[in-house]
C-alpha cells in the first residue's frame, strides 16, 4: 500500500464540477491499494499518515502531527502510485489491487483513520475526480507498507 502524503492549508475534491470533499488544514492522502496488501498494511499506514509530524511547531520546526493543529484529511483513491515505468514509457498497474479489493481497503482506510480521531472527507472511488489544493511549504511525503523507498 503506498500513499503520497501532502500537507496543505486547504483542498477539495470534485466529480463532474460538483465538490463531494473539501477540507480545511490537514492532509490530502492519496492512497494505492496493492493486490498483495493485507489489514496488517492498511493499520501501519493509517498509523503512520495520524502520527506524521509535518507540522511546524513555534520555533518553525516540523514537530507536530495531524491532531495537534486540528487538522483534517482529504482520501483520494489513486491507483496509479503503483504504476511501473521500468520498462518503456506506458506505465504497467499489474501491481494495482483489483478494483473491489481496492474498494474496501479504500472504504477500511477512511474507518481506521476516523477511529484514530481524524475528519476524513473522500473522493470518489473509480470516478475521474479533479483535486484541488494549496500546498502548504511545499510539503510532500511518501510511505510505503513494504518500505520500498
Amino acid at each position: 500500500m503506498r500513499a503520497v502524503i501532502q500537507r496543505v492549508k486547504e483542498a477539495r475534491v470534485r466529480v463532474l464540477g460538483e465538490c463531494i470533499g473539501e477540507i480545511a488544514r490537514g492532509f490530502v492522502v492519496l492512497l494505492g491499494v496493492e493486490q498483495e496488501d493485507t489489514q496488517e498494511d492498511l493499520d501501519y499506514l493509517a498509523k503512520k499518515i495520524s502520527g506524521l509530524r509535518i507540522f511546524s511547531d513555534d520555533e518553525d520546526k516540523m514537530n507536530l502531527n495531524l491532531a495537534a493543529v486540528d487538522g483534517e484529511i482529504l482520501l483520494i483513491s489513486q491507483f496509479t502510485l503503483l504504476g511501473n515505468t521500468r520498462k518503456g514509457n506506458r506505465p504497467s498497474f499489474v501491481r494495482s489491487g483489483d478494483p473491489d479489493k481496492a474498494e474496501t481497503l479504500y472504504e477500511e482506510m477512511k474507518k481506521a483513520l476516523e477511529q484514530l480521531g481524524h475528519r476524513v472527507e473522500t473522493g470518489e472511488f473509480g470516478a475521474s475526480m479533479e483535486v484541488e489544493l494549496i500546498n502548504e511549504g511545499p510539503v510532500t511525503i511518501l510511505i510505503d507498507s513494504r518500505k520500498e523507498f
